[in-house]
């Protein structure tokens, strides 16, 4: 089995990044305990970033060939229509995480687009929110293998 994940907009600076709401670990450091994790779990991973729209919408497109798919679309979770519709085009797992707390932050943050075309949500944990992801992902595509 196989996951992909993808980082939207400004995850590539992760670590320096209002640490308060994203952390302190930079995006290396949490696609090497992505890593781990598939790997504890037996599963092959591809982590990307990608701060465009349009190449973070392909890139969902190209993963329609994996088994699963770990997302954190960033703030194209509360804007980009585009993003959900291609989510939605998907027939795999898909679990949607963020970094911290959406909805503890402003209003406009609360509404999430891409929701809607997800398996699950899981927001607010640092780190472990991909983490967590990872677990739940690999249990649903199990379910569905």
């Amino acid at each position: 089995m196989k996951i992909t994940v993808l980082h939207g907009p400004n995850l590539n600076l992760l670590g320096t990044r209002q640490p308060e709401y994203y952390g302190t670990l930079s995006l290396a450091d949490i696609d090497e305990k992505v890593t781990a994790r598939c790997g504890h779990h037996g599963v092959s991973v591809a982590c990307h970033q990608y701060n465009g729209e349009g190449p973070l919408i392909d890139a969902v497109h190209q993963s329609i060939e994996g088994d699963g798919l770990l997302i954190n679309p960033g703030a194209y979770a509360h804007t980009s229509l585009a993003l959900a519709d291609a989510l939605e085009c998907l027939q795999i797992p898909i679990i949607e995480v963020h970094l911290s707390n959406v909805h503890a932050r402003d209003a406009m943050r609360h509404k999430m687009l891409t929701a809607r075309a997800v398996s699950g949500v899981i927001t607010g944990l640092k780190a472990n929110s991909y983490l967590l992801g990872v677990d739940a992902l690999v249990s649903l595509m199990k379910r569905s293998a």
